[in-house]
């Protein structure tokens, strides 16, 4: 389960998230949408516990990341958008060296790795150098390296990019399974085809504000639109967003 409570990140005058409040119950998929800038990229940092919030606080299965960052890290797996990777190691030795950080047990990790590559279509390439693997195999290694402890919540950003369809596919049945068993995945992700077909609630961050939460039908709701096209309800209520700061700004003035 996640909590993120009032968190609040400031950049010199810029504020990138403000006071964002939202929960992510077991087992559900949520969808994290936004234009670019919008504070998706802020928030998953302080998740993930790559950067600290001014204020606020995150809390993933009740442990405040704050206050117990190991603890915590220990049952998130991290997939981000871009995967940064030893790319002198192979494919296998890259997952040892995860396993080792995670406290994987030793006597099951040949087995639970040798699985995860076949899962993931790198089994023929477990003892290759990283450094010859294509983006989507990186992508793929990445995404291997981030369940191979069995975290309880999954934090990615922009999870089929550099994938094929054959890719996106086996990705999201991964993840619908794990779910299935009780897995929390809060997705940041621009394609909104992606987060239709594979959330169980989305939420939409415009300029750093959680503007709206739900359900596809709770946001149709709330745009008071007909459409059952995620990307129509999402253009309806960040325009409506935006025209009132506008009008909001003029009045101030």
């Amino acid at each position: 389960m996640i909590e993120l409570k009032n968190l609040t990140k400031r950049y010199g005058r810029t504020v990138a998230v403000d006071r964002l409040s939202l929960s992510v119950a077991k087992g559900i998929i949520f969808g994290f949408i936004g234009p670019n800038g919008a504070g998706k990229t802020t928030t998953i940092k302080m998740m993930g516990g790559l950067i600290a919030p001014d204020s606020g606080r995150v809390e993933i299965n009740g442990i405040n990341m704050g206050r117990f960052p190991e603890k915590a890290k220990q049952i998130i797996g991290f997939i981000p958008d871009r995967p940064y990777l030893y790319e002198k190691l192979t494919g296998m030795e890259f997952l040892k060296f995860t396993a080792d950080l995670y406290g994987v047990d030793q006597e099951s990790f040949s087995d639970t790795a040798h699985a995860m590559l076949e899962r993931f279509s790198l089994l023929d390439w477990k003892n290759e150098l990283i450094e010859a693997y294509s983006h989507g195999m990186k992508q793929r290694l990445i995404m291997a390296a981030a369940i191979l402890h069995d975290p309880t919540v999954i934090i990615v950003d922009e999870p089929m990019v550099g994938l094929d369809p054959a890719g996106i596919r086996m990705v999201k049945k991964l993840f619908q399974k794990l779910a299935a068993e009780g897995v929390s995945f809060f997705i940041s992700t621009h394609t909104l085809s992606i987060a239709q077909d594979l959330c169980d609630r989305i939420g939409i961050i415009h300029n750093g504000r959680l503007i709206a939460t739900g359900t596809l039908d709770d946001l149709k709701i709330q745009a008071n639109a007909s459409e059952d096209d995620l990307e129509a309800v999402f253009l309806k209520i960040t325009q409506e967003e935006q025209l009132g700061a506008q009008y909001s700004q003029i009045s101030k003035d």
